[in-house]
């Protein structure tokens, strides 16, 4: 039976997962304005993008190009489907992925299919992406991690659960900065958040933004809570 209670916590796989989250999210604070996260933050606007594009196809409408640009920006050109879905899909969608990467690495196995989940969106965009940036991200990370994939089956070099806990675990850093970046912290009116106080007026833009960004951060504290329900 799972350990919701988390009682007796916690076991050696349940600190080194604590260590790991605690480590990477240090390495990515320090790291955070230096060139050697870009890919990684290209990466999580790739998922943000891709998330728009699959709730698109969700709601029968039709993806015409993604676009990932190398000043983090990024733009999925949609065509039908529910507007209303579509549009918080983008921020809340690369939440999710963080999350489910993280709890994805807690296993080999689960941690494989993550890995094989991940190559396969990436050939099936680079078929799809409209601009040379997206497709050299696609190329990069492809080779990157079946590199990584080859080495954990073939070595003693067995770090494929800790890449892709570092991909979740920056992704769900980036995902909640950018909605604090882009939509809260300064508004702008071509914003998701924006249109989509255009579609419920309910609240305005910055208040959509604190709404998803507090979903974003119960993301991140649900990934954690559950990988450490996982390994007990």
């Amino acid at each position: 039976m799972p350990n919701w209670e988390l009682k007796n916590c916690c076991d050696y796989d349940q600190k080194v997962f604590i260590a790991c989250v605690a480590a990477f999210t240090v390495l990515i604070l320090l790291l955070w304005r230096t060139f050697l996260l870009t890919p990684f933050k290209l990466i999580t606007v790739f998922l943000h993008e891709a998330s728009h594009a699959i709730a698109c196809k969700l709601t029968c409408g039709q993806v015409e190009g993604i676009q990932v640009h190398a000043n983090e920006g990024g733009v999925t050109q949609t065509r039908g489907g529910i507007y209303w879905v579509i549009l918080p899909a983008g921020y809340l969608g690369s939440s999710f992925w963080g999350m489910a990467l993280i709890l994805a690495s807690t296993n080999l196995l689960t941690a494989r299919i993550a890995a094989g989940c991940f190559i396969v969106a990436l050939i099936i965009v680079l078929f799809i992406a409209k601009n040379w940036t997206l497709r050299g991200l696609c190329i990069g990370f492809i080779v990157f991690i079946a590199v990584i994939w080859v080495l954990q089956e073939k070595t003693t070099v067995r770090i494929l659960r800790y890449v892709i806990l570092f991909i979740g675990v920056m992704n769900s850093l980036f995902s909640v900065y950018d909605i604090y970046d882009d939509l809260i912290s300064r508004r702008v009116n071509s914003s998701d958040a924006e249109k989509f106080a255009e579609v419920c007026p309910c609240c305005n833009g910055i208040g959509w933004g604190v709404i998803w960004g507090m979903i974003s951060f119960a993301f991140l504290c649900g990934s954690l809570y559950l990988g450490l329900v996982i390994l007990s």
